[in-house]
């Protein structure tokens, strides 16, 4: 009588290994197949027959064999269950996702546990992987993780130019002159706005206006490396962190900066209207004690250009 029963418990154990909605896969040592239940089945498209006795590696290519060989080593070793999340790997096994059309994701995000199996004597032989099909939760958390980055890059930047606006641009300017402090690093900086801006506003208009601004905000970005932090310092005045970059350096970028915003022909009815700027430059150096400073002796730079006429570059002696 107890062995029927217990006939009908390895029945039923073995019905819901088949169609629990987990993927249930055993392996040997060897990474041969010897249990693949129906999750794994419906999703790979390889029924039991076909995958048993199989490497698992040799059937799905796409797992690193040094990488599971340490896994399997690890779980052998320590006769503790292991783990590894879609985070670390998107997937252990290549499966297309069944979301709905709408969704992004091309394939099955995965979690999966490592569980040792023992013989009567306690030896690992076998090693259990449990499949979970985490896809909802990835994808979830991926458009949190995209919605807050966005909403970062928003906070940084500024809406009319989308160039940095002042607050991350100073909060970058202070990390770069830390990093200049510990290394050396050389860098510039470049302050420049544009000359008689208010002028134009009252003649041309706001709207218009804010068209000058855009086209100063591509100027500088075609005039930049990537490495530069650029901002827009308030009203019509720029900046700019010229990353590795001296005195000289800075002056031939601020040169070629006023020449490509003096050559800009903006439109207004018909109208050609043209701009310049005027720019003050300064370097990192060991007599300049913070980045304020740093923004204090470019500004200073400014107005020695404004007062000498504009559309130039000043220098000021600190």
């Amino acid at each position: 009588m107890s062995a029927t029963i217990e006939l009908k418990d390895i029945h039923w154990l073995i019905d819901m290994v088949h169609s629990i909605d987990v993927g249930i896969v055993i392996i040997d040592k060897d990474f041969n197949v010897k249990v693949w239940n129906g999750f794994m089945e419906n999703h790979s498209g390889f029924l039991t027959a076909h995958m048993m006795d199989k490497k698992i590696t040799d059937v799905f290519t796409s797992i690193p064999e040094d990488w599971l060989q340490q896994k399997v080593k690890s779980v052998c070793l320590l006769k503790n269950k292991a783990f590894t999340t879609w985070e670390q790997r998107p997937y252990l096994f290549k499966f297309k996702s069944y979301r709905p059309i709408t969704s992004n994701a091309e394939f099955m995000y995965q979690n999966v546990t490592f569980l040792p199996l023992t013989d009567i004597v306690g030896v690992v032989t076998q090693i259990c992987m449990i499949v979970h099909d985490v896809t909802d939760v990835a994808l979830s958390k991926q458009t949190s993780q995209k919605a807050n980055a966005k909403l970062t890059r928003l906070s940084q930047t500024d809406t009319l130019t989308q160039l940095n606006n002042q607050g991350y641009w100073r909060e970058r300017c202070a990390s770069e002159f830390l990093i200049h402090k510990k290394s050396g690093r050389i860098a510039s900086m470049i302050i420049f706005d544009i000359d008689h801006f208010k002028i134009v506003n009252d003649t041309y208009g706001h709207t218009f206006g804010d068209e000058v601004l855009k086209g100063i905000a591509d100027a500088i970005r075609d005039n930049s490396k990537k490495e530069d932090i650029t901002g827009r310092f308030g009203g019509e005045e720029f900046t700019s962190i010229l990353i590795d970059t001296n005195l000289e350096g800075a002056k031939l970028v601020a040169e070629r900066l006023r020449k490509a915003i003096e050559a800009i022909h903006f439109e207004f009815q018909g109208t050609v209207v043209k701009v310049t700027a005027s720019f003050g430059i300064a370097q990192m150096t060991s007599s300049i004690t913070g980045h304020e400073k740093l923004i204090e002796v470019a500004d200073s730079g400014l107005y020695i250009a404004k007062n000498n006429g504009r559309n130039q570059i000043g220098v000021s002696k600190h």
